[in-house]
């Protein structure tokens, strides 16, 4: 089965613009059927179960289908900065990674290239990639397009941003995003189940719920959290976020134009403990830091 003919009427993600991308209709993303990525290199700030020692072997692709006005990496995703490549080209980046050294395969803000993904972890797969795969989305993907993962991610590591549907949409553009994140979380939980590491500590099955906390949505953190420990308990893992930057379009939106402060991320953290979270990672402080940003120079494209 070709998967991209999935293109042909694109409802990958919770927009469903039902556009013919394989004929150069644009959707809300602004992708084409031609895979974009601006980086492909082994990363070394994720989770420690992640990046280890060797690195993740991290693929950026660019567009995406929210628009976050706090985006960190709005160079790619809403400037669309990066080069277009081939299937085939997409399959050889993952087995360069793995020879590089990298302890697996990365893929960030995937959704809107998932048919395309699939056929290439299928060619590199039969080439000798042996790496897990990790899909790390910001979770606007429809639960139909998480089904058709199965079998292909072995980490899935989502964010859950938002608990109120009001800041999601002011925030993101993004109606329909908390109602549908506690869904495919449930669909991503099922496909690979409790986390499991190798001898070096490093995941190879799970899923990892990311929340970056943002300026005065103290309250907002806090349901995220129930949410995730109400659900799932010690079935998944928390990482819990404090590196956001107001950058991109903060400016607009005074309120969140200013960095979280120390002390409300310490107090989350202690608000996880106690409710009874005990599996998850937390931040060192610096992280808000422009240093940690990637640099989307088509390294590894």
């Amino acid at each position: 089965m070709n998967n991209t003919k999935i293109l042909q009427r694109c409802k990958l993600c919770v927009r469903e613009c039902n556009v013919d991308r394989l004929s150069g209709v644009l959707g809300f993303c602004k992708a084409s059927a031609e895979v974009k990525i601006a980086k492909a290199a082994l990363h070394f700030w994720e989770e420690p179960c992640i990046s280890g020692e060797e690195g993740s072997g991290t693929v950026f692709f660019s567009h995406c289908n929210l628009s976050c006005v706090f985006c960190q990496n709005y160079e790619i995703s809403q400037k669309y900065r990066g080069k277009e490549i081939s299937i085939e080209r997409l399959s050889e980046i993952f087995l360069e990674l793995q020879q590089k050294g990298a302890n697996n395969i990365n893929l960030v803000t995937p959704t809107h290239y998932v048919p395309q993904i699939i056929e290439a972890i299928k060619l590199g797969k039969n080439r000798g990639l042996k790496l897990p795969i990790l899909y790390n989305t910001n979770g606007y993907d429809t639960i139909e397009t998480i089904k058709t993962l199965e079998g292909c991610i072995d980490v899935y590591l989502p964010d859950f941003k938002f608990f109120d549907k009001k800041y999601a949409i002011k925030y993101s553009k993004a109606p329909g995003y908390v109602e549908n994140i506690k869904n495919i979380i449930k669909e991503m939980f099922h496909q690979v189940g409790e986390p499991k590491f190798n001898e070096k500590g490093l995941i190879e099955k799970g899923v990892i719920i990311r929340h970056l906390m943002l300026p005065g949505l103290l309250f907002d953190s806090k349901k995220v959290l129930d949410e995730i420990y109400t659900t799932f308990g010690h079935t998944v893992y928390l990482s819990l976020m404090n590196q956001y930057i107001p950058m991109n379009k903060t400016n607009e939106y005074p309120e969140i134009n200013k960095p979280l402060y120390p002390s409300h991320y310490d107090s989350m953290i202690d608000y996880a403990l106690s409710i009874g979270i005990k599996n998850g990672f937390v931040q060192d402080s610096g992280t808000n830091n422009i240093s940690y940003v990637p640099k989307f120079d088509n390294e590894g494209v």
